[in-house]
């Protein structure tokens, strides 16, 4: 994998999505190489958005404009909306965590997503203020073997839900993404079950989406090329209803959304479940 260093103009930008005002994202680009993601599409870095998953950019200056920017921004600030920050790379450069740091001290509030287990090393300082915290684990299914086709250099399901046990167990308001829901390798009931179970567990919320058909997934080549076709036309309504029966059954706060487009009345447990079935 390459590793370049970038210098940016800002450290938290306009998010774009609900209920999320800021975005932080201390790298440009992904090294889990997750064969569905959407973040290529919306990065400016042309090798970067070229070579997905092979090439990472570190922004080098980021803690150093977000200790400036913080003085004047309120709201809620979402982390990893278009990376994960905690990639390997984070293990050795720490700008989620510096981040966190300076965030939570500056009396925002911060959601965060993640694929990786690494966010328990970051444990101290999402304690220092939970009201303000919350941590979302992406789980499209626990089926080690499909994981690694899906998201070949992610932690594995068991260590993503050891994850959220030792976040819930500790106080931290948790929620599970489920998705993309990839039509012929995870929308099977069984392997949503699953999830919904797990979620239940670790008393998470539940967020679940469709995969989203970009341009990238039609090439000749990408694995993903015929769910893509089939999505287009896939019942996907009938499937979400399926969805929302389970989380009822199982007294699960569920919604559908985007990653980080979700409901903060779920996110933050305050409202009854069926005011989003």
């Amino acid at each position: 994998m390459k590793v370049k260093f970038v210098n940016v103009r800002e450290a938290l930008t306009p998010s774009g999505l609900p209920d999320v005002d800021w975005a932080f994202n201390p790298y440009v680009g992904c090294a889990h190489a997750c064969v569905y993601c959407y973040g290529r599409c919306y990065t400016r870095d042309k090798e970067v958005a070229g070579r997905w998953g092979e090439v990472v950019a570190v922004k080098s200056n980021v803690i150093g404009l977000l200790k400036r920017e913080v003085r004047r921004k309120r709201g809620v600030v979402g982390v990893g909306t278009v990376t994960d920050p905690y990639q390997p790379l984070e293990a050795a450069h720490g700008l989620t965590r510096e981040g966190l740091r300076v965030l939570i001290g500056g009396g925002l509030e911060v959601s965060l997503q993640t694929k990786s287990d690494l966010v328990l090393r970051d444990l101290d300082l999402l304690l220092e203020a939970p009201e303000r915290v919350d941590v979302g684990v992406t789980v499209t299914t626990l089926d080690e073997g499909l994981a690694g086709l899906l998201e070949p250099n992610a932690p594995s399901p068991k260590a993503r839900v050891r994850a959220l046990e030792r976040l819930s167990g500790s106080g931290v308001r948790t929620w599970v993404f489920l998705g993309p829901i990839v039509p012929g390798y995870n929308d099977d009931l069984a392997s949503i079950r699953a999830v919904v179970e797990m979620a239940a567990s670790t008393g998470s919320a539940l967020y679940y989406d469709k995969l989203r058909v970009k341009r990238f997934m039609l090439a000749p080549a990408h694995p993903l090329r015929e769910a893509a076709e089939r999505a287009r036309s896939y019942r996907w309504g009938e499937l979400f209803r399926r969805i929302e029966d389970l989380c009822r059954s199982m007294g699960v706060k569920c919604a559908l959304g985007l990653d980080y487009g979700r409901s903060r009345e779920v996110r933050e447990g305050s409202a009854r479940l069926d005011s989003f079935l």
